[in-house]
């Protein structure tokens, strides 16, 4: 669910020193400075020139990290409450409340009630059992194992978070890892297959991926509401066949000798189950996702929904405040953050002006929606894929306002395929940092899914719109 390039960074420790970040702070608040100065006209309102400055001051830091991908969340809005809001600096001052109620969106509010779910599932070892069961029924035969771990990742992710159900498998099969041979073919197949589906897991539901909840809160504020399931219609089929297919792929690249595999699942920890926490996590997870499912039937907002688990899980004491204090808020922020720079944007009209510049009438909107695919994948290896949606999406959806939603899920779906590198996203970072892997070894992925990814996405999402005319 939770992805960010920072926390990939920190996994895989690369660490920058502090002079350093500090030059690439004041850099990119220069070159934003030089560059909004040579695109800018007398054409612009204080409005526009301020927020273009502040679209470079927000890519440039996403890509260096300078500072931490929410710090830039909290940034844009702080920009934007004093660069817009105050006559002093804006001849047209605007009321910039409503680039910081974007924390209060629903989609916020959906995206906590997955974190209370994956935190509840985590505390009473529930994800263990789940994992447990599924490799159980999948054999001892080397590539069915493999295939069975994947899935059971790649399903997993769509409601923990992706570097958690990343971790939980890694510690679980590294203890039988090592009790293989050196450079063992099945070893190096696991600990490429399971950060893969766990990335590319995230786009079976909206609550997966960041990406996913920005496009929803975006497509939500043009009129377009796209329910839970109806995300899980066009998300899930690209998932599973981009899983299966690089399942394929690895049992031809990483061809093990062995006819069967003694595959035991390890808890890492000698802490004792509470059963009776454990049901109660599993009856306040299967009665959300019902709700989530039939939202069209009741007309609850899956945002009221996410309550359930937000209320009813600290009720029981198995979210306590130590757990609540743990979970992913910058992820949050940064979505927030995103949101306002999305709002920022459209009122200053920089999105009208761009689009009006770009003639795109002779190119057919499959094409244009695989290219935003593939910018969003490209962008989203070097940066937080949340960012990299955050940007291309206004962009994206102004471009082809016929297909918004289907270009809007498209560049969504597209940020779950960056995994060329081990920074690219954290469950990498995590298989990586277990030592039996190297850089190159990430390559395979990155680059096929990286380029069948968002060509599988608009493939389904343009067979869907013809099918059903995407009104689901």
């Amino acid at each position: 669910m939770a992805d960010s390039r920072y926390a990939a960074r920190r996994l895989y420790k690369d660490r920058w020193s502090l002079s350093v970040k500090a030059t690439q702070f004041l850099s990119v608040v220069g070159l934003a400075f030089l560059l909004t100065y040579w695109i800018s006209d007398e054409t612009y309102s204080d409005t526009a020139y301020y927020t273009l400055m502040l679209l470079f001051i927000s890519v440039g830091l996403w890509i260096t990290e300078a500072i931490p991908p929410f710090a830039v969340a909290i940034l844009i809005m702080g920009y934007l409450i004093f660069a817009l809001g105050s006559a002093y600096f804006n001849s047209e001052p605007i009321d910039p409340t409503k680039y910081t109620s974007t924390l209060s969106s629903s989609i916020i509010w959906l995206l906590l009630g997955g974190f209370f779910l994956s935190q509840g599932m985590q505390k009473t070892r529930l994800d263990l059992a789940v994992f447990r069961f599924a490799a159980s029924i999948f054999g001892s035969h080397p590539n069915k194992m493999l295939l069975g771990l994947m899935l059971t990742t790649l399903f997993s992710s769509m409601i923990l978070s992706n570097t958690a159900a990343t971790a939980m498998m890694i510690a679980s099969v590294l203890p039988f890892i090592r009790t293989l041979e050196k450079n063992a073919p099945i070893a190096k197949a696991i600990l490429i297959g399971i950060p893969t589906a766990a990335t590319i897991g995230g786009m079976g539901t909206i609550i997966g991926s960041p990406p996913n909840a920005v496009a929803a809160a975006l497509l939500q504020e043009r009129g377009t509401d796209l329910s839970f399931v109806g995300w899980m219609i066009i998300g899930i089929v690209p998932a599973i066949f981009l899983c299966l297919s690089f399942w394929v792929i690895l049992i031809k690249v990483f061809r093990s000798k062995r006819e069967s595999l003694d595959l035991k699942i390890e808890s890492g920890t000698q802490e004792k189950v509470n059963l009776r926490d454990q049901r109660r996590v599993i009856f306040v997870l299967v009665t959300t996702v019902i709700l989530w499912f039939t939202t069209p039937i009741h007309h609850i907002p899956v945002a009221a929904v996410a309550f359930i688990p937000i209320v009813i899980l600290p009720i029981f004491g198995i979210i306590t405040a130590r757990d609540f204090n743990n979970m992913p808020w910058d992820t949050l922020i940064l979505v927030a953050g995103g949101l306002s720079l999305g709002m920022a944007l459209e009122d200053a009209g920089l999105i009208t002006r761009f689009v009006n510049n770009l003639d795109i009438s002779s190119i057919s909107p499959f094409l244009v929606m695989l290219a935003f695919g593939w910018i969003c994948m490209a962008l989203s290896n070097v940066m937080s894929n949340t960012a990299a949606s955050t940007v291309l999406l206004p962009v994206a959806i102004s471009i082809l306002p016929s297909h918004s939603l289907e270009i809007a899920v498209v560049v969504a779906l597209s940020a779950s395929c960056a995994l060329l590198l081990p920074v690219s996203t954290p469950p990498n970072a995590i298989a990586f940092g277990t030592g039996f892997l190297k850089q190159k070894d990430f390559r395979l992925g990155g680059i096929v899914l990286g380029l069948l990814g968002p060509l599988v996405a608009v493939s389904w999402v343009y067979i869907l719109s013809q099918m059903l005319d995407l009104t689901i």
